[in-house]
């Protein structure tokens, strides 16, 4: 299973940017996926998730900016950010929690960097 992820790139602060994630291989569904995102000096943490019936969980310093969306057709999901601060500066890891050959398994896209400028 392999997560394509796209979408990043250098915005001014209140700019937008729309972040993709696409898992490919051979797996029977996709139970919740998620982003998350690692700035430089700390530890990755967790910007939305939403499970496969679309329930949705975001991190309080994205929340009202970022939307968490998913197509289960495509396999794909989506982050799209508004308002974008400086401090939302990291590389974006997508996630997915597949169900392969009777198990659980998570895996985790290349990462696609996202830097505000000021």
């Amino acid at each position: 299973v392999q997560l394509q992820a796209s979408g990043g790139g250098l915005v001014q602060a209140g700019g937008s940017l729309r972040l993709s994630c696409v898992a490919s291989g051979r797996f029977y569904s996709i139970n919740d996926m998620g982003w998350y995102r690692q700035a430089p000096g700390k530890q990755r943490e967790l910007v939305a998730s939403i499970t496969s019936g679309g329930s949705t969980k975001y991190a309080d310093s994205v929340k009202g900016r970022f939307t968490i969306s998913r197509d289960n057709a495509k396999n794909t999901v989506y982050l799209q950010m508004n308002s974008l601060k400086p401090e939302d500066t990291a590389v974006y890891y997508c996630n997915a929690d597949v169900n392969r050959y009777g198990l659980r398994m998570d895996y985790w896209g290349q990462g696609t960097l996202v830097t505000v400028s000021s």
